[in-house]
């Protein structure tokens, strides 16, 4: 199989893994598989993004397929323009945060029902390595879709707002593809945004758009400051994630915003059911608990979570990555609803953004989550698994491994795509004991790696 397959995406180095004659034929494979007749064709900033989008298009028509382009954008415009307007399908071309020189696609069906590896993505990679391509059904059309007016309106429609306050707002799409839609919504809005890495430029003069790694949190901290903002939001390059600051300019971890809009949700109406991954769970269940609703756990990724979402009818899921999914967005990732979710919140209260979460930060303290190359993820985790069977209150193997104890409990898994352990450890009320159980495990870890 091609290497720019992956569990969830295509993902590959351009152009030796990933190029315009790969691009034609998963259009071609994707229109084929799905027997689609209309296909929606988004692309990121990225300066490849343009030419592989091209090629697929042509190889969509080249199956028979209408394609739909709405240009330069980011992921959950793709998401919207496919269930909104009743497409076969939709394509996005991005690789998010990878390196300069990478690109890649993410594909859903109808109603922008995620493709991963479990629901066809490798059946199409087959296609793409192994079929003849075809050309008698070939068509020539590809027509702009303006999807502006419908996607805003549908953004707003979770807010009030005539309820808003002029909250000033640090922006950092990080030279990526949020600022358009940050200037779409601008003019309805009572905030005075100040913009940072604001314009696209594929060529990331700042650095590749990636607000988890904690080098690249500094300029949007620093702006928070400078400003005396309320709040600071960042992107990463498609937008369908999104991170936020509070007013101190200290970075908020994914997981707190979780149990934020959690309660949102079920003080709207309570018994809602929430998604959310195994990573870090006691303050998001606790939340959900408080709020009369029903916490359900999925494995991590966001083919998992939707699914899940699905088949629940859950209003909301969340991922301490800071993907966020809303039943109302065909159950898919937007990066734009949580933060106008967390407005709307901080209208409504008379509390800052750093005392809406300091207290669950105090409740259930994380470690966030820690990467560790290994040569043998599984022999690792076994050692871990093994440390601690004795003492556990709860194993659970929904998603690597998880342990639970009275005050403490762990997530422990391997990456998908590369040799990591991914390590997220929390507490109740105990900064200290979480610190040295992180530091513990990490040993227990670097031992394996030095045998």
């Amino acid at each position: 199989m091609l290497n720019c397959f992956k569990a969830y995406d295509v993902r590959g180095r351009v152009p030796d893994e990933l190029n315009a004659d790969i691009a034609y034929r998963m259009g071609w494979s994707f229109a084929t598989y799905l027997k689609a007749k209309k296909v929606v064709v988004g692309y990121d900033v990225r300066l490849s993004s343009p030419s592989l989008a091209q090629a697929i298009m042509r190889g969509l028509n080249d199956a028979g397929c209408r394609v739909y382009d709405i240009g330069e954008g980011g992921t959950e415009e793709v998401y919207f323009a496919t269930d909104h307007y009743g497409m076969d399908g939709g394509i996005m071309v991005t690789a998010s945060h990878n390196p300069m020189d990478y690109n890649g696609m993410k594909f859903v069906r109808e109603k922008s029902k995620p493709i991963s590896g479990d629901t066809g993505l490798f059946d199409i990679a087959d296609m793409v390595e192994h079929a003849t391509v075809t050309t008698e059904q070939g068509i020539q059309s590809i027509e702009p879709l303006d999807i502006a007016s419908a996607y805003t309106q549908h953004l707003f429609s979770y807010i009030e707002l005539s309820t808003l306050k002029p909250l000033k707002i640090v922006v950092n799409a990080g030279n990526g593809g949020a600022g358009k839609v940050i200037d779409l919504l601008e003019s309805a809005l009572p905030f005075n945004f100040i913009k940072v890495h604001h314009q696209p430029d594929g060529n990331f003069p700042h650095g590749i758009p990636n607000p988890l790694l904690p080098e690249n949190r500094s300029a949007t901290s620093q702006a928070v400051l400078e400003h005396q903002a309320d709040l600071g939001i960042a992107w990463d390059g498609d937008f369908d994630r999104c991170f936020f600051f509070d007013e101190l300019g200290n970075f908020i971890e994914g997981y707190y915003i979780v149990g934020l809009l959690a309660q949102y949700f079920l003080k709207q109406q309570s018994g809602q059911k929430i998604i959310h991954d195994p990573r870090l769970t006691w303050n998001t269940q606790h939340i959900v608990k408080e709020y009369d609703g029903e916490a359900i756990e999925s494995k991590t990724g966001h083919a998992f979570i939707k699914e899940r979402m699905r088949t629940e009818n859950a209003v909301y899921g969340g991922e301490m990555s800071a993907h966020h999914y809303f039943r109302d967005f065909a159950y898919c990732d937007t990066g734009m609803v949580p933060w106008l979710l967390v407005t709307a919140l901080l209208s409504q209260s008379e509390q800052s953004l750093h005392t809406m979460v300091a207290d669950r930060i105090a409740a259930f303290p994380a470690s966030g989550e820690i990467n560790r190359k290994v040569e043998n993820t599984r022999m690792s985790i076994e050692k871990v698994h093994q440390h601690y069977q004795q003492y556990a209150q709860k194993t659970e193997w929904v998603d690597g491994l998880s342990m639970s104890f009275s005050d403490w409990r762990f997530n422990l898994r391997a990456s998908n795509t590369e040799a990591l352990l991914r390590l997220n450890v929390e507490s109740r009320q105990n900064i200290a004991l979480m610190e040295e159980k992180t530091k513990e495990i990490l040993m227990l870890i670097d031992d394996v790696r030095a045998v």
